[in-house]
């Protein structure tokens, strides 16, 4: 089985978030299933020279994106198994940041048009196309609508991943002709429209052959209101084809027993290592070392979409207690500001990190006795996941990927690994969250169970990678 996934980014090349991670670890879990994989992504200009040295030029064309006509360069580079293309044009992708440039809706329709006209000519016609988000959702649309006369692609079935509904692509109808030099019939006729959108995920949705979202919940709460973004009756519409697989996490680097990022090692069955990590981010962090204290940590994005306004609004009562809590992320400025006025109003009890610091962040998975993550949605979440990785117990908004992954303390069989709360609330927050504190501190066996428990718990790629391998058999099956 031929399968190309073509994405606007992945790990280890360049990232911002979930989708990054995906593409970077389910395609090197599927080679391993003896599938042939590979992967298109823009030649950004963050994608590291070490990286850039070792490509090979494959060929160049030209890309008619509407009346423009567009250099394209393919280069490759193979790692890990997988073979990676790259789409180089600097005019279009050497830029400081991956996203939010005036004119993001041309740099990714010359990207996909790309895509498509790159397959006959590196001889690669797959036997799925998987494409991820609405930077690439367009794709199933223009093999249908555009390229249909090309003979060898009348077999190829698309797979649309959706990793965050927020993001649609919404463009004015003139992009079909000024972009992609196609008429307006689709937009006139309602079937690519949605609103006064021409709506890019809308189109992925209706024209892909199969549609998933990164976690089971995830698939049945975008067909109701809350959580559609705008989008819930189309995905009602076509739920005959939409399910969701959770994501994984990567074993090989997300390991407690061999982090080359951790001074101090540790396992489910031998815990000291993490009480020395607590220990040295306790002191690196200007907070009082002590091994009795629960120590809470936050990693992520300052964004209402995280559920921060909800840490915002309990952290002072929070902080009257013996606690401490060390956060890092970046986002919002108010929140960056609240967080930074608690950490100087309380210095023995909290530390705010306002910025993005991988080496930092794994030592505070590590050192963290219990995770907060009330998000108001998730699409699946990796850092719950991370989390219970490394023996920290999730508090967490029990939506998406969250609900899947966290199975929540029963007090009576002593099954769970975390805490979990329903309503969006800064009071049920902090109720799950003296909850986890009375397990910490008053019944240490039961808690030392629920932490092996999370540790144990099977968050792999090898496993998640079966899903698609099957979800993949069903689609050449149609």
């Amino acid at each position: 089985m031929k399968i190309l996934f073509a994405a606007s980014e992945c790990a280890p090349f360049v990232k911002t978030g979930g989708l990054g991670d995906v593409v970077g670890a389910l395609p090197k879990e599927l080679v391993r299933s003896g599938l042939d994989v590979r992967v298109v992504l823009p030649l950004h200009a963050k994608i590291g020279e070490k990286y850039q040295e070792k490509m090979v030029d494959l060929l160049n064309f030209e890309v008619s994106v509407g009346y423009r006509r567009q250099y394209c360069g393919i280069k490759s580079l193979d790692l890990d198994g997988v073979t990676y293309y790259f789409i180089d044009n600097m005019y279009y992708f050497n830029r400081p940041n991956i996203y939010g440039d005036y004119d993001d809706g041309e740099r990714f329709a010359f990207f996909q048009l790309a895509v498509i006209e790159m397959m006959e000519r590196i001889d690669f016609i797959p036997d799925i196309l998987h494409v991820n988000d609405y930077h690439t959702s367009l794709i199933p649309f223009l093999l249908k609508e555009k390229y249909r006369w090309i003979n060898r692609y009348q077999k190829i079935k698309t797979l649309l991943t959706i990793h965050n509904l927020e993001f649609q692509g919404k463009m004015n109808r003139d992009t079909l002709p000024n972009l992609f030099g196609m008429g307006t019939e689709r937009y006139d006729d309602g079937t690519v429209r949605w609103g006064d959108d021409f709506n890019w995920l809308k189109a992925g949705i209706l024209y892909a052959g199969r549609v998933n979202t990164v976690s089971p919940s995830y698939a049945e709460e975008i067909k109701t209101p809350m959580f559609g973004a705008g989008l819930d009756q189309i995905l009602r519409m076509e739920d005959g084809k939409l399910s969701g697989i959770t994501n994984g996490i990567d074993y090989l680097t997300i390991n407690p027993k061999n982090d080359p990022l951790l001074d101090y090692h540790f396992s489910a069955t031998d815990m000291s290592g993490k009480a020395k990590n607590k220990a040295f981010v306790q002191k690196i962090s200007g907070l009082p070392v002590r091994s009795d204290v629960p120590l809470l940590s936050i990693i992520t994005r300052l964004t209402y979409q995280k559920g921060v306004n909800l840490l915002a609004d309990e952290l002072d009562l929070l902080l009257q207690d013996d606690v401490q809590i060390i956060l890092i992320g970046t986002g919002d400025i108010q929140f960056e500001e609240t967080f930074r006025y608690f950490a100087a109003k309380y210095p023995e009890k909290c530390a705010a990190y306002i910025k993005f610091d991988v080496k930092l962040a794994q030592q505070l998975y590590a050192a963290g006795d219990i995770f907060l993550m009330p998000s108001a949605f998730e699409p699946c979440g990796l850092s719950q996941m991370m989390a219970m990785r490394y023996g920290s117990i999730p508090v967490v908004h029990e939506v998406g990927g969250l609900r899947d992954t966290v199975i929540p303390f029963n007090p009576v069989t002593g099954e769970g690994t975390g805490f979990g709360f329903i309503e969006f609330n800064g009071y049920r927050f902090k109720e799950a969250i003296v909850k986890a504190l009375d397990l910490y501190r008053n019944y240490p066996k039961a808690w030392q169970k629920v932490q092996q428990q999370a540790m144990k718990t099977d968050f792999s790629w090898q496993t998640a990678s079966q899903n698609y391998l099957k979800l993949y058999q069903s689609i050449i099956a149609q």
